[in-house]
């Protein structure tokens, strides 16, 4: 895992758009069934919009039925934290 990149919260604003910077960085959603990658069937990696980290292989994508990528492990464990 790269190291962890440590911006604040204007610096992460110039680097994103407004709804990034909601689900990135304000622990948001996009609306279910309307993001670019919820439905999308294209082999390859998903990748973190704000610092470009893999994060998961559409090798362990599937359908949740929740309107949003689902996948069931990461390419690296330290590359994404759970919250429950």
């Amino acid at each position: 895992m790269a190291e962890k990149v440590d911006f604040t919260d204007a610096q992460w604003r110039e680097r994103m758009s407004d709804e990034q910077f909601h689900v990135c960085r304000e622990h948001g959603t996009e609306r279910p069934f309307t993001g670019k990658y919820w439905d999308c069937k294209v082999d390859g990696v998903y990748r973190c919009s704000a610092c470009g980290e893999p994060l998961f292989s559409s090798e362990t994508k599937y359908d949740s039925g929740s309107g949003w990528p689902s996948f069931y492990q990461p390419v690296d464990q330290q590359a994404v934290e759970a919250q429950v």
